[in-house]
């Protein structure tokens, strides 16, 4: 049977900590961008790839993950490693030792990144290269609102963190943009259980002076980390193409005539009645809009209810477990700059 060329592991078992109280009871992969689960859009630029086969690592609300992307996406087959405990992004690794490693070369995506990824030119690069390891990042996100970002210097990464050797003689800082080309090979060399793949696998091999090569990218690119940063990419994503104050209503979402919508997405499942006025807002699945409600940069969880006439704004709001409606303030700074490019 011949070696098959690729194939991918996307990070997909994360609690989502960050995004709660939204990922309570929607988990990071199921986060709905422009009518379908984020986890789809990913899955898309790995079949474009040309991968034959991706797994995803599952933990929180595992199960849900497993039966909303079943077992195949197109001609891309699916396998699912559960983790009784997280293992972390090179404890995920470990598992699937025998799937990846009889692969030509392994991609690693970050499951709450959303992006056009150019995964066809990091697997070319990563073989021009001849290097263990290629990274992708993006030349626009701003370092300082990810941690300091990576240092770089003449197309390799000479530094994951401040105080590491090389980094303040590094003229180049990026971020991460959340995919990786991976040798098999380097599977073998990390630790039994959980562990962070930049501690584990990342850092020692710059340590033994092995180089590990940068790709970057001016796609459009965005994490999402925070409800904020969900909004905004939600947004992004789904009102491309269109006018600079345009909507965009998903197919199975009701919206009366009478209603006002700027930069506003409606999710399939969502209605909005007539007379309310939306800005800057995501309103998902089985949530309602009353009349006449005014929402400005307002995320409207699933099945939230707004009564008519109601004012919200700079707000993520959400069901409690009992039913009661939550309320959670947005950052108010919420980077735009990873969002240039072509």
């Amino acid at each position: 049977m011949a070696r098959p060329e690729l194939r991918a592991l996307l990070l997909a078992a994360g609690r989502g900590e960050r995004l709660l109280p939204l990922t309570r009871e929607l988990p990071k992969p199921l986060l709905p961008i422009a009518g379908r689960p984020l986890a789809a859009w990913t899955l898309d630029r790995l079949a474009a790839a040309r991968v034959d086969a991706a797994a995803l690592n599952l933990h929180h609300l595992g199960e849900r993950v497993r039966t909303a992307l079943g077992e195949r996406h197109g001609r891309l087959s699916l396998h699912y490693s559960p983790e009784r405990e997280l293992l972390g992004t090179g404890g995920a690794l470990a598992p699937l030792a025998g799937f990846l490693g009889d692969a030509g070369t392994i991609l690693i995506v970050n499951g709450d990144s959303l992006c056009r990824w150019p995964l066809r030119e990091l697997v070319a690069a990563h073989r021009r290269a001849r290097t263990a390891a290629t990274l992708l990042f993006h030349r626009s996100a701003d370092p300082r609102e990810f941690g300091g970002g990576v240092a770089l210097e003449g197309g390799r990464v000479v530094a994951f963190r401040r105080g590491g050797p090389g980094w303040e003689a590094a003229r180049t800082r990026r971020v991460f943009a959340g995919a990786a080309a991976l040798d098999p090979a380097l599977l073998a060399r990390l630790p039994a259980g959980p562990s962070d793949i930049v501690a584990a696998l990342y850092e020692p091999l710059l340590a033994r002076g092995e180089p590990i090569a940068a790709l970057e990218t001016s796609r459009p690119w965005f994490d999402l980390g925070t409800p904020a940063r969900y909004l905004e990419a939600a947004l992004a994503w789904g009102l491309a193409g269109q006018p600079a104050r345009g909507a965009r209503v998903v197919a199975g979402a009701e919206v009366d005539g009478g209603a006002r919508l700027r930069r506003a997405v409606v999710e399939a499942g969502a209605r909005v009645e007539e007379g309310a006025r939306l800005a800057g807002t995501l309103v998902l699945a089985g949530a309602a809009v009353g009349r006449g409600a005014w929402l400005e940069r307002v995320l409207v969880g699933p099945g939230v209810r707004i009564a008519s006439g109601e004012r919200e704004a700079d707000c993520l709001l959400t069901l409690g477990a009992g039913g009661e409606r939550e309320r959670t303030a947005l950052a108010h700074a919420v980077p735009r700059t990873a969002l240039a490019g072509r």
